[in-house]
């Protein structure tokens, strides 16, 4: 019997960068929810040859007045309740962050169940490394509009004023003043010796997923585990089960791509990874002294 084409998976935007060689941004993202069963639209907010951690190379960003077009395209679409999630992540200009917005909105109004995810992609270790315009247009223009939101711990701190994070309780403390129904923080503190975490905090629970850290990890994995859990929970997953698994997905693929030796995560080759990963990946409920929340 034929499928009601409300019973089909919900198209997801993804507003990211985008590389020719590797596996960041976009072709993270567009590849993990694709192999989840979701047709996405990719929207490109940057092209580069690959990522800049492999070498500088040129830079291709869109106008403001061409992308704001795109993006009006977009908005105005007779396709637009095919949407059932917006997810953006890098920017390659601040202007880039209202268009977003007014995407997010009118996605919003032809659909009010649809989930936005905001991944402010802006920094790590090593601080911003995004222009302090661009990350401040996540902050305020992007962030406002998110129901989740995956910032890495650095990210997290920076959006929180720069102050210390140094717990995954303070962690959650700061989560929650983001104002964001679920904020889910990669790179969190790992309760074992030698893990790393993955926290996903919002007013009903915290929750803590880790495993074993691993060494020159490539980089894509917070596309990747912004795209997982975005797809998993629209597949009607409860949050921890959505974190269990994207958690152990991203963890293998990061350690299958450290083994080989490889310089990028290795998408195709591992894709079975993304849908029914092997990894173990222990959770459990943290306690948390709570925090402001939007109404």
């Amino acid at each position: 019997m034929a499928r009601d084409i409300e019973d089909l998976p919900r198209a997801v935007i993804v507003i990211s960068s985008h590389v020719v060689r590797g596996s960041v941004g976009n072709r993270a993202a567009v590849f993990a929810l694709e192999q989840l069963g979701f047709p996405v639209w990719a929207v490109p907010t940057v092209v580069l040859p690959w990522h800049p951690g492999h070498g500088r190379g040129t830079r291709i960003v869109a106008p403001a007045a061409e992308f704001d077009a795109l993006m009006h395209d977009l908005q105005t679409a007779p396709w637009l309740g095919e949407i059932g999630a917006v997810l953006s992540g890098y920017l390659g200009d601040a202007a880039q962050a209202s268009a977003v917005a007014g995407l997010v909105e009118a996605v919003k109004r032809r659909n009010p169940n649809a989930i936005y995810m905001c991944d402010p992609v802006c920094g790590d270790v090593g601080g911003l490394y995004v222009p302090d315009a661009t990350a401040k247009a996540m902050r305020d223009r992007l962030l406002p509009l998110a129901d989740i939101a995956t910032p890495n711990r650095f990210e997290l701190q920076w959006l929180c004023g720069g102050k210390e994070l140094p717990s995954n309780q303070a962690l959650a403390e700061a989560a929650l003043e983001l104002g964001v129904e679920k904020t889910l923080v990669t790179s969190s503190h790992g309760l074992m010796a030698g893990s790393i975490g993955n926290l996903l905090v919002s007013h009903k629970e915290v929750l803590l997923a880790e495993h074993r850290a691993i060494s020159d990890v490539p980089s894509g994995t917070g596309d990747l585990a912004a795209a997982l859990f975005l797809g998993h929970m629209m597949e009607g997953l409860k949050a921890e089960k959505a974190l269990q698994m994207t958690a152990a997905s991203v963890f293998e693929m990061a350690a299958r791509a450290v083994k080989r030796g490889a310089d990028q995560l290795m998408l195709q080759t591992d894709a079975h990874a993304l849908v029914h990963p092997m990894a173990m990946v222990q959770t459990r409920r943290l306690m948390t002294s709570g925090g402001g929340r939007r109404a």
